[in-house]
């Protein structure tokens, strides 16, 4: 389940009751995503709150940008909530899709690349092993809890991007905009091919999509404001055309039957992505995955 970051008129009560939420149900890993240029929180702030505040799930960054980020100083917060949540920490990486968040923190959007992303984990890598970057009396510390640092997912919908990331991540965090079954599965096999030719295990499979439950029209119109608001950086009329198509909308009943063709295909992990603060609907959805988990 991924954190309403994204949602207005956040506090930190609500943060708490919803990672809290997550860390009592069936869910298996709490997400949360990294804009700058927004009004959600600071992503290795609340990392930080959410290590203390939850004791069980996995911890998954989709995504961090490390462009946007000293890797050095990337890799230490990173260690240091690994250590703090005991060692549940996962790091989704990607490049981002918004220029805006590279000119806010003066980064180059040129280094917009899959290169510079593999060039930023290596330095962080460094740091995890407890190399010296520098002539430093000691190392940049803590060391993470789990050996090596946290296990990294690459953040893409795009096949070459995702081969490209098969000698450093050990899987995906995708997304998929139009729920379609079939084409996520063929971008699984390009992860899966790509692994093997890598000489590494099967990769982790994860995609994610928006969701909101209820009564179809008013559901979907819940989908439609959040992505009018999130996708704020493209023009409305695009992303009104976008609205009937992208995300999911609808029954208890349906979501289980969707999850159920998602796992068909292999699918390790979904990332689901809430459309609102609402706490009833996290708690409906926890009841969809007990359900489906309980029967198969």
């Amino acid at each position: 389940m991924t954190m309403p970051v994204m949602e207005p008129d956040l506090d930190a009560m609500l943060l708490r009751d919803w990672a809290r939420a997550i860390d009592d149900g069936p869910f298996a890993s709490l997400c949360w995503g990294e804009r700058i240029a927004f009004t959600n929180p600071d992503s290795l702030t609340l990392l930080g709150a959410l290590s203390a505040w939850t004791e069980r799930v996995r911890l998954v960054t989709t995504v961090i940008v490390p462009q946007l980020h000293d890797p050095v100083m990337l890799a230490k917060a990173l260690a240091t909530a690994d250590v703090l949540s005991g060692g549940r920490l996962t790091v989704g990486l990607g490049i981002g899709g918004r220029d805006e968040d590279y000119r806010a923190v003066g980064a180059d959007p040129a280094t917009q690349k899959m290169g510079e992303l593999a060039a930023a984990v290596a330095i962080m890598r460094r740091v995890w092993a407890g190399e010296k970057i520098t002539e430093a009396v000691l190392p940049v510390g803590p060391a993470p809890v789990q050996p090596g640092g946290p296990p990294l997912l690459v953040g893409t919908i795009g096949p070459k991007t995702l081969r490209s990331a098969a000698t450093w991540a050990e899987g995906l965090a995708g997304i998929t905009m139009d729920l379609d079954v079939a084409k996520q599965n063929e971008l699984f096999d390009v992860g899966r091919d790509a692994w093997r030719q890598a000489g590494r295990g099967a990769p982790h499979l994860a995609t994610s999509f928006w969701f909101a439950l209820g009564d179809p029209d008013a559901a979907r119109d819940q989908v439609r404001q959040h992505l009018l608001r999130y996708m704020n950086w493209i023009p409305a009329e695009y992303v009104e055309a976008m609205v009937p198509s992208t995300g999911w909308a609808g029954s208890e009943d349906e979501l289980a039957e969707v999850l159920r063709r998602f796992a068909a295909i292999g699918t390790d992990e979904i990332h689901l992505i809430p459309t609102s603060s609402d706490l009833g609907q996290l708690r409906s959805v926890a009841d969809v995955v007990a359900e489906v988990g309980n029967a198969g």
